[in-house]
């Protein structure tokens, strides 16, 4: 199975299906491991994290770990956490924020990889293109609703907004995230790196 996923990760690395669409050119970022128990599927990278190649290496990454109760070490650790994004290339900026993630990668990769990782006990949703994706009908009228029946989801996924600091409007209306979906995330988290 290492091998089949080695494969498939140099696959991704090299892959160049958007990148006329991609302003800065293709640069995929992500992170998985044959034996990663958690996995994180997000948005798409930021230009920060283009240039560092380094999966969620910003402000966002660093109130995501928060969230989860980890350290940088435990995150990066692949046998901890398998970083997967919708898109996996920097798509450029919008008005306001970053464009969404190119639509091609997640029907094209997503597949593959996941059914590599044998290991994952539980998969975040980070944001409403991830949760969109793989939660079609099921997820509620708007990202808060799905966000505040996260329970719900359980025992495979656990959405959750999106850390940016764009988002602490957002926070400040839902005082109940920080209350209460945060600790019972870390609780969750910390059960599973536990093992």
């Amino acid at each position: 199975m290492f091998q089949k996923l080695d494969k498939l990760v140099a696959e991704i690395g090299q892959c160049r299906i958007c990148e006329s669409r991609l302003p800065c050119g293709a640069n995929p970022v992500f992170s998985v491991g044959e034996r990663s128990k958690i996995l994180i599927i997000g948005q798409a990278p930021g230009l920060r994290v283009h240039k560092s190649r380094i999966p969620w290496d910003d402000l966002s990454g660093k109130e995501l770990r928060r969230w989860l109760g980890v350290s940088n070490e435990e995150f990066y650790n692949t046998d901890n956490f398998g970083i997967l994004p919708m898109g996996f290339c920097y798509p450029g900026k919008a008005g306001k924020g970053d464009l969404p993630p190119r639509p091609e990668c997640a029907p094209q990769w997503h597949g593959a990889v996941i059914s590599s990782l044998l290991q994952v006990e539980l998969v975040l949703l980070i944001g409403q293109y991830a949760q969109a994706y793989y939660l079609k009908k099921d997820r509620r009228k708007n990202l808060t609703q799905t966000v505040l029946n996260w329970e719900e989801y359980l025992p495979h996924y656990f959405p959750l907004p999106h850390p940016s600091p764009r988002n602490f409007i957002w926070r400040s209306k839902n005082p109940w995230f920080d209350q209460e979906i945060i600790p019972n995330l870390q609780m969750h988290v910390r059960s599973i790196l536990s093992k």
